[in-house]
């Protein structure tokens, strides 16, 4: 194939502005599918995508199209739109020669579409701006384009007007692509030189390594080698990803993407960011790294059957190859047992991650509740991270502990400012920058404490504007903060899965909520149950489930009071022993309580 007939380009936007569906469009209009195979979100191919209608894992497709009477081929990428996902953008932006920016017509520029901008910036990319969902009646095209130039600052007078839903401006599109993302740049007859830029697990083929080549080319029979790790393996097969099947190839030519079995079980060998290349005549240089993801929640997840523990293992190493941004080490917790300690990018990462490894792998899974990471500085110099509330070292140890704080990015209708302010203010957040994009929408940014964010703000934003408030988040540095470790005791005993670090003035309102809400969640026991919050020794709130009664005296009839009186003081004998002794099973949605604390 000829360089200058290929275009490698990806769709970015914020979420919900139709990517998808405008990546159906294009498979539609390229021919690649019949309408008999069509479905809506083709490129989705996870259930938990589809029953969402959220794009989580970046998806490529080789589509062929014809311009003038010449043959090209077109690598697509689809991206996802929320933050949590914004790793997988800049992996395929990092893969690509160009960018669509897709903005919806009725909605304008959101806080993620900026920072996809800016990704696609760093990458040296063309953008091309499309404006979408032209056919609502709410739609204003012209308002949108004037909207880009001056909150982006791209020229959008030659934006391509579309409607992915009705199919509206689809073939201008792709000539515009044909005509305007740059065919990209290489050598055809140099050393190989290839990045994985997505790998995934095969129960069949092993572990799959999707490729951008940049130099030469990888061929069946080939000797290839990873250069992090200087493994080298065979190449057994190639293929060329495609909406329905996978299309078998001899060869992966410059410039093109494509899928590289190497037939390995080991799934650790196969590295997203590394490159591959000849093991007779490697190239001189590696094609250069990505920035390895930074998990920003941490949460344990712990098998319900401890048997599991091996298989929750082997199930954690083979997302990991799907999903890179994943990061996990082993831990135990006194109530829960075996289990991991995972890193996550964000709230609805961890839901994701939790809800493929039941579906996908037939676990049982308890989920602690997330907390982000603690820089603790100790009294002899030294200083520890502390990932689980429970590793926090003993207070008279401690000279200052720092939080992440993240530069948060909220643009909103004007309607809305002020109770999206006291909820900024409410979460710590103080104030940066305020600036009004137009007369109805203004951009906020503040610099906020990452705990305050990663749990329920994101829902809260949405309820308070109705929707039409868009958020964006980047981590920038740590500062020192107030804060203590807030211990749950149940029956007297702590229950560290359930210890969480919070700012020292909101520990004894988030204390009452929290024991409050396990009250009502712990179920009845025979025997009377404490729940108590509590800093250090110090208990600050409690609540008390009751026991359940059992009248003893039911089968007395007539005779003595003494009989009665015998029998009760038999009971309360029993109850005091078991309550010695007695365990206390807590369910899952006690461990999520500590969610919903206000």
């Amino acid at each position: 194939m000829d360089l200058s007939h290929i275009r490698n380009f990806s769709i970015i936007a914020h979420i919900d502005h139709g990517k998808s569906t405008l990546a159906d469009r294009i498979i539609q209009e390229c021919g690649s599918v019949s309408e008999r195979e069509m479905s809506s979100q083709m490129m989705d191919t996870m259930d938990i995508e589809q029953e969402r209608g959220i794009t989580i894992k970046a998806q490529s497709v080789r589509l062929d199209y014809v311009k003038d009477g010449e043959h090209y081929v077109l690598n697509l990428i689809d991206t996802p739109g929320h933050v949590d996902f914004s790793y997988e953008v800049s992996k395929s932006l990092a893969s690509s020669d160009g960018a669509l920016l897709i903005v919806d017509a009725a909605q304008g520029v959101e806080a993620q579409t900026i920072a996809n901008v800016y990704l696609a910036l760093d990458n040296d990319l063309e953008l091309i701006p499309v404006i979408n969902k032209i056919d609502l009646p709410a739609a204003e095209p012209e308002r949108v384009a004037e909207e880009i130039e001056t909150s982006i600052g791209i020229d959008a007078t030659d934006a391509v007007m579309v409607s992915a839903k009705t199919g509206i401006g689809i073939h201008e599109l792709i000539d515009a692509i044909v005509e305007r993302i740059p065919a990209p740049q290489g050598d055809p007859d140099g050393a190989t030189k290839a990045i994985i830029y997505d790998s995934w697990f095969d129960p069949y083929l092993g572990a799959l390594a999707l490729v951008r080549v940049f130099d030469g080319s990888i061929r069946k029979k080939q000797t290839v080698k990873l250069m992090s790790n200087g493994e080298q393996h065979e190449v057994l097969d190639l293929m060329y990803p495609h909406p329905l099947k996978k299309l078998k190839t001899d060869a992966i030519e410059s410039g093109e993407i494509g899928i590289v079995v190497l037939g390995l079980k080991d799934v650790g060998s196969v590295r997203v960011g590394d490159t591959v290349t000849d093991a007779k005549h490697p190239t001189a240089e590696p094609v250069g790294d990505y920035e390895p993801a930074k998990p920003f929640v941490f949460a344990g997840l712990y098998p319900i059957d401890t048997d599991k523990f091996e298989d929750l293992r082997d199930a954690l190493d083979k997302l990991k190859l799907n999903d890179s941004s994943l990061s996990f080490e082993p831990e135990t917790s006194i109530a829960l047992g075996f289990g991991f300690r995972v890193g996550f990018l964000g709230m609805l990462h961890m839901e994701v991650v939790k809800e493929r490894l039941e579906r996908e792998f037939g676990l049982d899974l308890i989920a602690t509740a997330p907390s982000v990471v603690y820089d603790v500085y100790l009294t002899d110099g030294s200083m520890v991270e502390v990932h689980n509330p429970s590793e926090l070292p003993a207070v008279n140890h401690i000279e200052r502990i720092e939080e992440p704080y993240v530069r948060a990015t909220v643009i909103t209708p004007t309607d809305y400012l002020g109770n999206i302010m006291n909820l900024l203010v409410a979460k710590r957040g103080i104030q940066e920058k305020m600036d009004y994009l137009n007369e109805e929408r203004v951009l906020l940014e503040y610099s906020i404490p990452m705990n305050e964010i990663v749990v329920d703000f994101y829902d809260k934003l949405k309820s308070i504007s109705k929707g039409y408030a868009s958020f964006d988040y980047e981590p920038t540095e740590f500062r020192e903060g107030d804060l203590v470790k807030l211990d749950v005791r149940v029956a007297g005993d702590v229950v560290d899965a359930l210890s969480v670090i919070v700012p020292r003035e909101q520990a004894e309102q988030r204390g009452r909520a929290l024991v409050k809400s396990m009250k009502e969640l712990i179920p009845r026991q025979l025997f009377e149950v404490a729940v108590q919050a509590s800093l250090g020794n110090k208990v600050i709130a409690r609540e008390t489930v009751k026991s359940m009664g059992k009248n003893v005296t039911a089968k007395c009839y007539g005779g003595d009071i003494t009989r009665k009186r015998k029998l009760l003081e038999k009971q309360k004998a029993g109850k005091k022993r078991m309550k010695a002794i007695g365990k206390v099973q807590l369910p899952q949605e006690a461990f999520m309580s500590v969610l919903k604390m206000d």
